[in-house]
Parts: structure tokens; sequence; C-alpha cells
């Protein structure tokens, strides 16, 4: 959890920090490429760690992850410019992208089956509390320290995981044999920077018409269709070709996109405006942002838990979509002089519309795919929204600076400036402070107006995804589908998972739902045991999923006292279900309570088989195997008090 906060922080720690930075290093126009570097890096690198992961074990490469992770951040903190920045947060992307993508893997090889749901729950209030905690401690930081702390923070942290990890952490788990897709991930990562520099440079470094924008947009073209042919001959494709042909897939892919790019453009320049234009520190200007974060995190949780309720997914990212562009729109207005209510209403506007979107992306695609492209289809949806930040922050730092120069040129026709001011704001905006007080008012409008024209932009492509929601069809929901997770609708966290790995999640979510609802006593309703009374359901399936076993290991188990349980177990014995050993040291199982814990078994089967009916497991047979291997693992664990039901 350590190393996934540390990575995910990087994602949104930066953008409180980064007028500081310019104002060092110099390279407003560069902006953008410290948070697209990080962003590209970790999202491309993602399938390449997942695999190589599942192949040769997790525990070295994630070790290996976390050295390639301070490295980036060590050299992040030491940069002199902003190309160092640039490429090192690059370094610094690509391990983040292993520990996220292996933080979660290693939960399946640490954690018991049934605990699985509820840390992999944890990981993922872990992504979410720090993209509303990165730009607050950014900001935090660079008032108290400096801008290279944002960076060097990493690695006592780190150091300490690292340790941890070394030290504790098992070195087996499972090893799955892949043909890992090289082409694919080089292919795909060469097309998406190329598309990126295009829009970064496009207009601004260079004209439309120059030949280094051409062949960067020819380089995407030549990239892509190299892709595609790679993509028709890998074994494992890292994004098969044949989801494209699934309407929904592609529906929720743009609107992904679209939803990345409207947060990190608003994410990375609302800060700028903060610092710059209204003269607030980076703290304040990372607490002005967590109207929209917090807003973005309470509706993603209230409309994944409608959508779980109602089976109705369509109307959120419909209204969703609508909101956002409402609030984009209300933030095209802003000035030098916008209050910080008003501010902050626009920025709530904008986290509620987003939120309503991002929890059912993953639900969609994952209720429409096979069970064969479970796995892919969600790294694939993922994979769009994180791209989709990528080409956010690029377009909205190309608009911002072309936007500003325009508006200095315009502003240098009618006051007059010192020779060469107008690259000096450009390199670092803090000059302005300098100017005489008429010159100042002048330059903040220009600032402002730069800024608001990043989110008039914004806002007619959050339209765009308004109109592509319509084309989303309804479906009635897989049942595993409904337990979709806060980790995989909150933010741009990268995936990759096998397909048995989606559907055992889900399975684990419902199992727990499931055990706060009187399940022992419906269990033995439905398995031939209806006057047991739950208590006793739950010691047939604990001595049959684990043995002969002592009475006080017995209650500790579940969570009673000695003298809690004994009623339950004197009431077996009593049928002859159970006896005790002959040392009268453990209770064991007869053979009547042999076969009645069989029958309980089966009955837990039966249940878990109706909710994965829908992906078809007699066509496949991990998934047949899972449920043979699911209910032991289920029955006897620890309820909420099985005595009570």
């Amino acid at each position: 959890m350590l190393s996934m906060l540390l990575a995910a922080l990087d994602q949104t720690i930066v953008s409180t920090a980064l007028p500081t930075i310019v104002g060092d290093l110099g390279g407003l126009d560069h902006l953008s490429w410290v948070v697209t570097s990080y962003m590209l890096a970790s999202t491309v690198s993602t399938p390449l760690w997942g695999k190589l992961g599942d192949q040769y074990g997790r525990k070295r490469l994630f070790e290996s992850a976390i050295v390639i992770f301070l490295a980036g951040s060590a050299l992040c903190g030491l940069s002199q410019d902003m190309g160092q920045l640039i490429g090192f947060r690059a370094l610094q992307g690509f391990g983040g992208g292993g520990l996220m993508v292996l933080a979660q893997a290693i939960v399946a090889d640490v954690v018991p089956p049934r605990e699985r749901a509820r840390y992999q729950g944890l990981f993922g209030a872990v992504f979410a509390v720090s993209s509303i905690a990165g730009p607050l401690l950014g900001g935090l930081f660079v008032d108290q320290l400096s801008w290279h702390w944002v960076f060097y923070v990493n690695l006592p942290i780190g150091v300490l995981a690292l340790a941890v990890v070394a030290a504790v952490l098992p070195a087996g788990g499972r090893r799955t044999r892949h043909s890992i897709d090289y082409f694919g991930i080089v292919f795909l990562g060469g097309a998406a920077a190329c598309l990126v520099l295009v829009t970064t440079w496009g207009g601004g470094v260079y004209p439309w018409g120059d030949p280094v924008i051409i062949g960067l947009g020819a380089g995407a073209v030549a990239l892509g269709l190299l892709w595609w042919l790679a993509e028709r001959r890998a074994a494992e494709p890292v994004l098969p070709l044949r989801l494209f042909r699934i309407r929904a897939f592609n529906v929720a892919s743009l609107i992904g996109f679209i939803v990345g790019l409207a947060l990190f453009g608003a994410l990375t320049y609302m800060p700028l405006f903060l610092q710059v234009v209204q003269g607030i520190s980076p703290t304040l200007s990372g607490l002005h942002l967590l109207p929209m974060m917090a807003g973005m995190l309470a509706t993603s949780i209230v409309s994944g838990q409608i959508i779980s309720r109602t089976g109705r997914y369509k109307p959120f990212p419909i209204a969703g979509s609508a909101v956002a562009a409402f609030g984009l729109y209300m933030l095209s207005h802003i000035h030098a002089d916008i209050s910080t209510a008003e501010l902050s209403a626009y920025l709530l506007v904008l986290g509620i519309g987003l939120g309503l979107v991002m929890q059912v992306l993953v639900i969609v695609v994952q209720n429409v795919v096979d069970f064969d492209d479970l796995g892919v289809a969600t790294s694939g949806v993922t994979f769009f929204r994180s791209i989709g930040g990528s080409f956010g922050v690029a377009l909205a730092g190309s608009i911002f600076t072309s936007q500003l120069t325009d508006d200095l040129a315009r502003l240098s026709r009618t006051v007059r400036l010192p020779p060469g001011l107008a690259d000096a704001v450009q390199g670092d905006p803090t000059v302005i402070r300098r100017l005489p007080p008429e010159t100042v008012r002048a330059f903040l409008e220009a600032y402002a107006d730069a800024t608001a024209r990043v989110f008039l932009f914004c806002a007619p492509v959050a339209l765009a995804a308004f109109a592509v929601a319509w084309l989303l069809p309804e479906v009635p929901l897989r049942e595993t589908t409904k337990a979709a997770d806060l980790g995989e609708g909150y933010g741009a966290v990268p995936t990759e998972r096998s397909s048995l790995d989606e559907v055992e999640r889900g399975l684990w979510r419902l199992a727990d739902a499931g055990m706060r609802e009187d399940y022992y006593r419906r269990l033995g309703d439905a398995s031939g045991l209806p006057d047991l009374p739950p208590g006793s359901v739950w010691l047939i399936t604990r001595l049959g999923a684990q043995g002969r076993q002592a009475g006080a290991e017995l209650a500790e188990r579940a969570g009673v006292t000695v003298e809690e349980g004994r009623p339950y177990a004197r009431e077996l014995m009593e049928r002859g279900l159970i006896r005790r050993t002959e040392d009268e040291s453990c209770l064991e199982l007869t053979a009547d309570g042999e076969r009645a814990a069989d029958r309980l078994v089966a009955g837990a089967r039966g249940s878990l088989a109706r909710l994965v009916e829908d992906w078809s497991p007699r066509e496949h047979p991990e998934l047949r195997e899972l449920l043979d291997r699911l209910p032991r693992e289920l029955l006897g664990a620890k309820a909420d008090r099985p005595g009570g039901g």
C-alpha cells in the first residue's frame, strides 16, 4: 500500500508545485510534459510489468520497480532544467507503472482468498485518497521546504517499503507462462507518444505545417499500423482487435478518454491560475482543488452503489458528462477577481460530473465482453482513460501557451514593456511581480484569459462525451459485474489482471455481502438441514474444510467464546454429526457429518454457480475449477458471529 501510494501520489502531487518549478527551471511551454511524461510511461509499461510478474514472479520485479521509481524520484529532485526533469519523470513513471499493477497483483499472492475483496478495497481507497491529498501535499512541501521535496519525500517511504518487501514478501506465488506482446506494447506506446507530441508542439513550438509536426503525425500513423499488424499475429495481444468490434467497449473507451482529458487538463493548469493570478500559496492552491476532488470521490461511490442495486448504468454517464461540461463552461469565465466561493462552486460541479461518469466505464465493459476478454477489456478501458489524461495535459498546455503568447503580443502593443519581457514571462511567470502595478494588472488578465481558454476548449469536448454516452447499450448487468469496486472506478489507476481474477474478485465481493445476510441459516435450509442453528451449520462447514480442530481454536475463528460456542457443538454431537477425538482434544466430523458437509459445499457451489452462469462455466474449465475451489475456501471462514447468523 505504501508503494502504491507513492505511485498514485506522483500523478497529482506535482500539480501545485508546477508554477514554482517553472519559476525555478524556466520553460512554461514545457510545463505539461512534467505530468504527461509520467502518465505516458506508467500507462504504457503497465501490461509489460503485469505479464512479467505473472511469468517470473513478482517479488524481484516489485523490488526493481521500487528501485527504478526511487532513482527517478531522486533524479527529478536534482534536475537542473526542464528537459532533465521531463526525462527523469518518464523514468519515475516507468517504475510507477510497475508499483501500481504489481502491488495489486501481490494481494492475490499473500492474502487468503476470503480476505482479498477487503484488501483490494483498501487499495482502491489508497488511490482515491492520493488523488485528493496529492495537490495539497505538493503545495505544502513547496511552502515549507522546496519543490525538490515533492520528489525527495518518496525516498524514505520507498526505502522503507523496499526493506519490508525484501524481508517479508514471499518469493513464491502463482506462475503463469505468457507470450508477451513486446511489439504491441512498443508500437502502441510509440504511437501515443507521437500523437501527444503533435498536440503539444503543433501550432505553438512548431507551425502545423512544419516538417517536425508532419513527421510526428506520419510516425503515429505508421506505428499505429504496425501495432495493428502486430496485434493480428500476437498470441496474447496487449489490446485485442476484436474488442473494437464491440460498440459498448468503443463508447466506454471514448468516454474514458474524454474524462481523463478533462480531469488532468483542469488539475494541471488550475494551480497556475491560483498561484500566479490570485497570488495564493501553493498549499492554499491545493486546498482550492479539494471541492473538485471531493465531489468526484463522493459521486463515484454513490453512483457505484446505485448501479449495483438497480442494475441500470446508462443515465450516469449521460448526466455526468452534461454536468462536467457545464462545470467546464462556468470555469471558462474565470477572471483575476473571481471569489473563492464562486471558483469552489465551479470546481465542485466539475468534480460531481466526472465522478458520475468514472464508476460506470469498467462496469459497462465487463458487462458486454466474453469471459476470455474480461481481463484485457478491463485494462483496455483504464488504458484509454490514462491516455486521455496525457492528451488532456498536452492539449491544455498547447492551448494555454498559444493563448498567452497572443495575449502578451497584444498587450505589448498597448503597454510599454521592458525589452524581452514577454519571453521572460514564458520562462518564469513570477517575474510579473517585479513589474509596475499598472502593468501587473494587464498581465494577470492575460494569464486568467489563457487559463479560461483551456476550460473553454474542454467544455465542448465534454459535450461530445454527453452525445456519445447516448450510444451506450443498456444491457442487464451480470451478477459479478455489479461488484465493481472503487479502485476501478476512480482516477486512472492501471490494471492488468486475468479474466479469472476479475470473476473471482466479483464472487468474493458478492460472498462478503451474502455472509452478512444470515448466510448459514439460508445455506442450511437449502441443503436439507433446516432445523440446525446457523452456528452449528458454520461448525460443520469449518470442520469439513479444515479437518479436526480444537474447541478453543474454533471459538477464536468464529469470534465467540468457548462457552458461547458449546451449545452448537452439543447440538451436532446429539445428532451424531460430530464427535470428540480419542484424546478428547479436538472435534471432528462423523461419517454422517461428512455427508452433511458435502451437501453444504454442494449448496454453496450451486449458489456461486448461479452468480457466474452468464459467463458459461461449461465452456471454461478454469471457471469450473474456481467453482470447485471457492466453496471450501468460503465456508467455515469467519463471518459476523455465526451464532447469530
